[in-house]
């Protein structure tokens, strides 16, 4: 449930993953959902009971989002950083999480305790990573990018979970993701 105090819109729209849906208020994006096994679960956690949510057509910066998230999925790569966010309900830890991570280029990561270090946090990787689990904008704010010390996929709450991740990764050709082994 969106607690914004602005009015809330929302879209489902297909994708080549699947149907993603985004929210946004006057400000920026506020949610943005990957997809769920039918467009029909996604689409009723986006608009379900309490949500706040009423159902809009994308139009002018949130068109663009629409089509950038579309572009960058269909391999056009793309840091999607110029899509404007309302972080608002975030709590500021949290808010700065996102901004380190979504500095991270397509096809980079980083890891927990790199981002932890870097919002002036050493020691913060678990903290870290709980924020990124409660990350409401995955792929705009790329928490897919941000991986354990070992380079492992740990965690992802999207849904597909590990799945996701690593095909994210794949689509922005992040090295040691999705390419060919010898064996």
């Amino acid at each position: 449930m969106l607690r914004s105090d602005r009015p809330v819109a929302g879209a489902l729209f297909d994708t080549v993953i699947g149907a993603c849906a985004i929210a946004w208020t006057d400000i920026g994006v506020v949610r943005f959902l990957l997809p769920e096994a039918t467009a029909a679960a996604t689409r009723s956690r986006l608009l379900g009971r309490g949500s706040g949510v009423r159902e809009e057509e994308p139009s002018g910066p949130m068109a663009e989002a629409v089509a950038g998230v579309r572009a960058h999925l269909c391999g056009t790569l793309d840091d999607l950083r110029w899509i404007p966010l309302d972080q608002n309900e975030s709590p500021e830890f949290h808010r700065a999480v996102y901004d380190i991570t979504r500095a991270i280029d397509p096809g980079r990561t980083l890891s927990y305790g790199q981002v932890a270090a870097r919002i002036g946090a050493p020691g913060a990787a678990q903290a870290v990573g709980q924020a990124l689990g409660h990350n409401p904008i995955p792929l705009i704010v790329p928490c897919h990018r941000v991986l354990a010390a070992d380079h492992a996929l740990h965690g992802f709450s999207a849904p597909g979970g590990l799945t996701t991740k690593q095909r994210l990764l794949e689509i922005e050709r992040t090295p040691g993701f999705g390419e060919p082994t010898l064996f």
